[in-house]
């Protein structure tokens, strides 16, 4: 970690009434107007009080989902109304995270204050990587404090734009994930396990292949699995499968043959008529998946033959859900899993918003070692690519 600068490093005094420009990850899923899952508003709490006990004006500034331009069902008002309630104190939001109105509102900042801007992504500028509107941010502080972990793999003008212009610190939240992530990579004790799901290969196929030669054991559920199995030859019926990965699929599968790593497919599944079903249905082995047949969910069987391979295991990494865990009757395989992860005595890292779900919603998230909140900024990291957001802060502060 050596090259950054931690927000605890900056003296007390120096914090003493001055404007701190935050950049948090706050895209937590919504059920219309209902957060569903405060697990990234509560990972960054420690970095907020930290700088309201140091009598700062804090200006958070986030984004939450994807919007092309205002779209007011991606608005950050509710999340700022949690954050109230975390914080025990009013937050104050602005409408908009440009403007008069909202430049007001930050010049009416007291010490100890703390405001949220409206969603960053409601300006292209913000996925552009455009430099002014990099600028145009920076006026509301006089220190920046990076503590997005789930965005420093993106190039975006809140993430590598902004250190240009003031100095900048890392907060407690990257600090930790980093820390959690390179000892990982570093100095895993063996036996070795990574679980990787998730609906579609060409979203990390960069990772399984990193991971070869890394993990002992490697085991690939979830909706991608069945691109593997149709490299294979079997019979997938309706299930999932990007048709245009499968030699990409089949190169994979002949790299894990020369290699030490074991890799572990499902060998049974949930199938159904539709992704939608309540009822009817029912389990069947990898050959026997029928023309018509969608695969849901892991089987008993393959659900067994992870906790067997956990049980022995001393390091654990886990990224996404091996069914379809939107649909609570297919998340059955995704929670067993979770359950014994939670009960073993070995270093387990989740990440992956559906994994932390299943952590959440079994009420076994204390009883892993570390849950990230950046998925796809996790999965660089362990892959071993730069993170623009970490670069940019190495080169302000290096």
């Amino acid at each position: 970690m050596k090259g950054f600068r931690f927000v605890q490093d900056i003296p007390a005094a120096t914090y003493q009434g001055a404007f701190v420009l935050v950049r948090l990850d706050l895209n937590v899923p919504m059920d219309c107007v209902r957060i569903t899952d405060d697990t990234r508003i509560l990972a960054a709490i420690p970095t907020i009080q930290y700088l309201i006990d140091r009598a700062c004006r804090v200006v958070v500034i986030s984004h939450l989902g994807q919007p092309k331009g205002v779209d007011h069902a991606l608005s950050l008002a509710p999340v700022a109304e949690r954050l109230s309630v975390l914080l025990k104190k009013k937050v104050v939001f602005a409408s908009d995270c440009l403007g008069v109105e909202t430049k007001n509102k930050v010049e009416a900042l007291q010490a100890g204050e703390v405001i949220l801007l409206e969603n960053l992504r409601f300006y292209s500028h913000e996925v552009n990587n455009d430099l002014g509107f990099s600028e145009q941010l920076s006026q509301y502080g006089q220190f920046f404090v990076q503590d997005a972990f789930g965005t420093l793999h993106r190039a975006h003008a809140s993430t590598v734009g902004i250190p240009h212009f003031l100095p900048a610190a890392v907060g407690f939240l990257v600090q930790k994930e980093i820390q959690a992530l390179k000892h990982i990579c570093e100095q895993p004790k063996r036996p070795f396990v990574g679980i990787i799901g998730g609906s579609k290969i060409s979203s990390k196929i960069g990772i399984l292949r990193h991971l070869l030669g890394k993990v002992d054991t490697l085991v690939i559920g979830g909706g991608m699995a069945f691109t593997f199995f149709k490299a294979q030859g079997y019979e997938i019926g309706c299930s999932l499968c990007e048709v245009d990965k499968v030699d990409e699929a089949k190169k994979f599968l002949e790299e894990a043959a020369h290699c030490a790593t074991k890799v572990l497919f499902p060998s049974d599944h949930v199938v159904a008529d539709s992704v939608e079903a309540k009822e009817g249905f029912r389990v069947v082995a990898t050959d026997a998946i029928g023309p018509q047949d969608i695969g849901v969910d892991i089987g008993p069987h393959t659900v067994a033959c992870i906790a067997n391979v956990l049980s022995l295991a001393k390091t654990v990494i886990w990224n996404g859900p091996l069914g379809i865990f939107e649909n609570p009757f297919f998340a059955k395989g995704t929670l067993a899993v979770a359950q014994v992860m939670a009960g073993l005595d070995a270093t387990t890292v989740v990440g992956g918003g559906d994994s932390v779900a299943a952590l959440n919603q079994a009420g076994l998230s204390a009883r892993v070692t570390h849950i990230s909140t950046g998925g796809g900024a996790s999965l660089a990291f362990l892959e071993g690519k730069e993170l623009p957001g970490l670069v940019a802060l190495e080169q302000d502060n290096g």
